[in-house]
Order: C-alpha cells, then sequence, then structure tokens
C-alpha cells in the first residue's frame, strides 16, 4: 500500500509540473515554458491537483491577487481534499489495528422453545424400550454480557503501531500536498501573468508596425518608395496581429486552467491584480538550503515515517510464530424461563500456541522484509532528489537572473536600433527591410525577457518548494513585497 502512496505523489507532482509548464495544445511559441523559451507542452498528464471543486458564483469581475489564488486553492484544490481523505482513511485503519488490543464486549440474550424428534436423532422402539416419537416442548433463557480481551498478542501490537506511523505518514503527506497546491497555483497565476505581459507587448509591436506601414504606404503613393516596401511592412502588419490574437487566446486558456486549479465558478469573471516585476532574491548558500530542505519537507518526514511503519509490519509478521493470551468471561442469568432464571458467569483463559500454520507466517515475513526494502530505498532516493532539487533551482535562479538582466538590456539596444532604423527609412537612407527586422529585435527582445522573468519567479517557487517551505516563502518573496 505504500508502494502505491508513493506512486500517487510522484504521478501527482508530474501533474503539477505538466500543469505549470502549459495548458493546452492551444499554446503555441508566444507561450514558453521554464528553460524551453518558445516552446509549448501539451497538457498530457490529468493530475487531481490540476482540478477542484468549485465555489458558487460571485457577481462582477473578481479582484484576484496571487495570495488570494493560493487561499482559494488550499480550499478547494481536489489534490487537497483528497490528500485530507486520505488521513481519515489512515486514521480508521489505525482505530481497526487498535481494536484487537480493546475489550469486545457483546451481549446476545435470547429465549428458545424447542421439541426434538427422537426417531430423527436414531431413538427408535426397536429396542424394547417404550420410546415416546418426540420430546417437549421446553424453553431455554440465557442473557449475559461477554467480554473478550487480549491480554498479550504481540502481533496485533506491531500492527497497530504500523498503522499509528502510516496515520503520521498521511498527515506528513496532507502538509506535502498544501506544498503542492501553492506550486501548481504559483505555476499558473505566474504563466498567466505572462500571458498577459505578451498581449501587451503584442499591442504595442501592432501599433508600431501599423504606424510603419502607414508611412510605407503614403511614401508609395507619394511615389518615393517601392510597392514591395509597402508590401513588406504589410506583412509585418498581419504577422504582428496574428500573434496578438494568439496571445490573447493563450491568456484566455490560462485563466481558465487557473480557475480550474483554485476552484473558481465555471464561468466566473477576474482580473489578475498581480505583476510580476523582478526583485532579486536574497542569497541562501545550497549547504543552508539542503539543510533546510532536509528539516522542512514533508514528503521527506511522510518516507520516514513510511520505514518506521514497514518496521513495525516486518516485526508484526515476525509475531507470527509468537503465542497469544487472551481472556474470556460472561455473566447474566439462565434457566428454562426468565422468571425462574438465575445467575451464571463463566470465566476462560486462553493461550494459543501457533504449530505449524503452513508458511502463511513465513510469506507473511518475506512480505514485510521486501516492503521494508522498497521503503528504505525510496526514502534513500527521495533524500538524493531533494538534493538535486535545491541545487537545480538554485542554478536556474542564478541562470534566469543573468537572463532577465541580459533581456532588459537587449530591449533598450533593440528599441534604439528600431529609432535608427526608422528615422532612416523616413530620410530615404534605406528600404523597409532593416525596418522590419529592427521590429523583429525588438518583439524578440521584450518575449525573452517575458520568459526569463517568468523562468526567474518560476525558479524562485522551485526553490522554496524544494526547501519545503512553499506556503511562508511565497508569502516572503511573492506577496506584500
Amino acid at each position: 500500500m505504500r508502494l502505491i502512496d508513493e506512486y500517487r505523489r510522484v504521478f501527482l507532482l508530474a501533474g503539477v509540473l505538466v500543469c505549470a509548464a502549459a495548458t493546452s495544445f492551444a499554446q503555441t511559441e508566444n507561450t514558453p515554458g521554464p528553460g524551453t523559451p518558445g516552446q509549448a507542452v501539451p497538457a498530457t498528464v490529468t493530475s487531481p491537483y490540476a482540478g477542484s471543486v468549485p465555489t458558487t458564483l460571485v457577481p462582477g469581475v473578481l479582484k484576484l491577487s496571487l495570495e488570494d489564488a493560493i487561499a482559494r486553492g488550499l480550499k478547494q484544490n481536489l489534490g487537497l481534499l483528497l490528500s485530507k481523505a486520505d488521513i481519515r482513511s489512515a486514521r480508521g485503519e489505525r482505530w481497526k489495528q487498535l481494536s484487537d488490543l480493546l475489550p469486545h464486549v457483546t451481549a446476545a440474550p435470547y429465549v428458545d422453545a424447542s421439541e426434538i424428534n427422537l426417531s430423527e436423532l436414531g431413538f427408535t422402539n426397536a429396542s424394547g424400550l417404550n420410546i415416546p416419537p418426540s420430546v417437549g416442548p421446553f424453553s431455554y433463557f440465557d442473557a449475559r454480557v461477554n467480554v473478550t480481551q487480549a491480554l498479550f498478542d504481540w502481533k496485533s501490537i506491531n500492527s497497530t503501531h504500523a498503522a499509528s506511523e502510516s496515520l503520521k505518514s498521511a498527515q506528513f503527506t496532507f502538509k506535502d500536498a498544501r506544498e503542492l497546491v501553492v506550486l501548481a497555483v504559483g505555476y499558473v497565476y505566474l504563466q498567466a501573468i505572462a500571458d498577459e505581459a505578451r498581449i501587451e507587448t503584442g499591442e504595442a509591436q501592432v501599433k508600431t508596425a501599423q504606424a510603419l506601414f502607414d508611412q510605407s504606404t503614403d511614401q508609395v503613393n507619394a511615389g518615393t518608395s517601392p510597392d514591395i516596401d509597402a508590401l513588406r511592412t504589410k506583412v509585418e502588419l498581419q504577422t504582428r496581429q496574428q500573434q496578438l490574437i494568439q496571445a490573447r487566446n493563450n491568456f484566455a486558456i490560462q485563466k481558465l486552467t487557473v480557475a480550474r486549479v483554485i476552484g473558481l465558478a465555471p464561468g466566473q469573471e477576474f482580473e489578475l491584480s498581480d505583476k510580476s516585476p523582478y526583485r532579486p532574491f536574497e542569497g541562501v548558500t545550497v549547504d543552508e538550503a539542503i539543510k533546510r530542505a532536509y528539516a522542512s519537507r514533508s514528503d521527506y518526514q511522510a518516507a520516514m515515517t513510511d520505514v518506521r511503519a514497514a518496521e513495525f509490519s516486518r516485526k508484526s509478521a515476525i509475531a507470527g510464530y509468537l503465542p497469544k493470551l487472551s481472556f474470556n468471561g460472561d455473566y447474566g442469568t439462565g434457566g428454562a424461563h426468565p422468571s425462574t432464571a438465575t445467575q451464571v458467569f463463566d470465566v476462560r483463559g486462553t493461550l494459543s500456541i501457533p504449530i505449524f500454520q503452513g508458511g502463511s507466517v513465513h510469506g507473511d515475513v518475506l512480505q514485510a522484509d521486501a516492503r521494508l526494502e522498497q521503503s528504505r530505498e525510496r526514502l534513500d532516493n527521495l533524500r538524493a532528489q531533494i538534493d538535486s532539487d535545491v541545487r537545480t533551482a538554485l542554478l536556474n535562479l542564478q541562470s534566469s537572473a543573468d537572463q532577465v538582466n541580459v533581456a532588459r538590456s537587449n530591449i533598450d539596444l533593440a528599441e534604439q536600433t528600431l529609432v535608427q532604423s526608422h528615422d532612416r527609412f523616413s530620410a530615404g537612407v534605406t528600404d523597409t527591410v532593416e525596418v522590419v527586422q529592427s521590429q523583429e529585435a525588438v518583439a524578440s527582445a521584450h518575449e525573452q525577457y517575458i520568459s526569463s522573468l517568468y523562468s526567474y519567479n518560476y525558479a524562485k517557487i522551485s526553490l522554496v518548494r524544494a526547501m519545503g517551505i512553499a506556503e511562508q516563502g511565497v508569502k516572503d518573496y511573492f506577496i506584500g513585497k
């Protein structure tokens, strides 16, 4: 069962990452994912963290900040709700195991009236005795309270300990699910901000292309420029218009994804109130980040409790070779009729000694050994994975920060080049080829800046997740700063 839970966690995390990278096949080169600018990844993995239980519709347009989105996700996200249900299931399993160690009290009073056919039982007159064909009717009455208690059952004791550890693991997994919700909401919200920024830059590029087209058309009509200049600027204008249409469509789709992750009602209108400016990340060393991750990651704590649960399960399996001591007693009244009933009781202590059980205990031990080995291997793997996650996030953070600085400088240079190219074209020194190329350079610089800024914020939220402090980290590095 623990192996299934581990696979579930890996599957859910994969769904979150895909949800962060892209939302549909409709997103094209204008919607890059982290580390792969200009490349879209179709959402082919269905994850509970990409869904939610919708709330009621709110009239009007809802102002949605990143903090509001995370708060809604922590209430309505399907992955978190399912994880909360897993805690109840684990608590129920613990009570089932604990019940074997607690006293069981039952009461089953009964009244019985009987008449027995003696010939049916083999008594006949063949023996020369005068035996009646039946005896009765006669009655029974018995009303007792029965108590059963295990005095010593090492197998049940260890099974209860294993169930208690499994409950702790489910609770840690729930905490980790909250981290994954913050991760999922942060990713889709940041992607939506990036898509909205692409619309703004797309509109500016369309205006620039329209102005150039109008100018080149006037010069063609005046006979100072060839027709090809107007055709060239017309193609550039329509290209920018097409990209703007696609950017608006991508943004609309991404807003649907945000609504699904955080549980907004279908058809709910909302606006993103937070933007994504660049803010330097306060330095943290690799060793400090890794140390904090081992202390804070709830999935790591869950993996350690899984190992302890597997150890108790193995002890429980070995205890199948040991004897058990139990107590059984009852007290009440009994007789032929309730009016004539007298006090009755029975007290019994039983020592059950297993002698040969057909190899079932040996099979239980082998299975428990395998589960224990698997849980230890998963713990070792997760420990290495945490180290890799932290180092990768820090590398991406540094790289994307450098990219933001370079992209910001490229925007200034590209815009200066466009101004000079436009002046040269107005003076008749050059044709529209140079201007169109400059426009494309400006568009590319803006796209690279948006992509690098998204990648930077993506890396920040990945780092706080890798360190196991996503809820607090988002507040520290994204909200109210």
